[in-house]
């Protein structure tokens, strides 16, 4: 693959990029982050799709830095709500809840209904975008049940109150096994592919 491609990881979350750096540093990338920088404002997420959330985000960084960035959007879509919460995932309980908050909200829109109805699937698509305007984005899917109490306390976010039948446990119950298996990891797996594809 040549030299190593610097990539500019654009979230905050450590959990996240934890994750992303996992799935894409054996591919021969060099990571920064935006601790490596002076801190700017983070861009208003004003896309009504993962895509345009998970772009806006990208560009934002990639133009601001002169770098090429790779950022993501991702959230819970469940069928009872409609595929809500969907691009207001994150926001689900207010702009300061914390992760056990946010499930408990969760649970509390779907108090009474029954398992079957509890269909979700978690939605991860990476963007990233380049110095000089290439854009390549990447779309990840994994699909459960929402259970109606936490369990398991491993993860972040939903993954304690994600349930996947063919494993008979929570992604908060799976440890290093989700990484392999989840939205993000399927995502940024294509994601990897892609940029070595475009490299070599």
């Amino acid at each position: 693959m040549g030299d190593l491609m610097e990539i500019l990881l654009a979230t905050g979350n450590k959990g996240k990029a934890k994750e992303i750096k996992g799935i894409l540093e054996p591919l021969g990338f060099l990571f920064l982050t935006l601790a490596d920088f002076p801190e700017v404002p983070a861009p208003e997420e004003t896309g009504a799709t993962f895509a345009e959330n998970a772009l806006i985000k990208a560009r934002y960084y990639s133009q601001k830095f002169g770098k090429t960035a790779l950022a993501d959007d991702s959230g819970l879509e469940v069928n009872y709500l409609g595929g809500g919460p969907g691009i207001f995932t994150a926001r689900l309980a207010g702009p300061d809840a914390t992760d056990a908050e946010r499930n408990e909200k969760l649970l509390s829109m779907l108090q009474g209904v029954s398992f079957p109805e509890r269909k979700a699937s978690f939605v991860c698509v990476a963007a990233l975008v380049y110095p000089d305007g290439r854009e390549i984005t990447t779309r990840g899917e994994l699909s459960g049940y929402i259970t109606t109490r936490p369990i398991g306390n491993e993860g972040f976010g939903f993954d304690p109150v994600f349930f996947l039948t063919e494993y008979e446990k929570s992604l908060a119950q799976l440890g290093k096994q989700k990484n392999k298996i989840s939205h993000r990891y399927k995502a940024f797996k294509k994601m990897g592919e892609v940029i070595s594809r475009e490299k070599s």
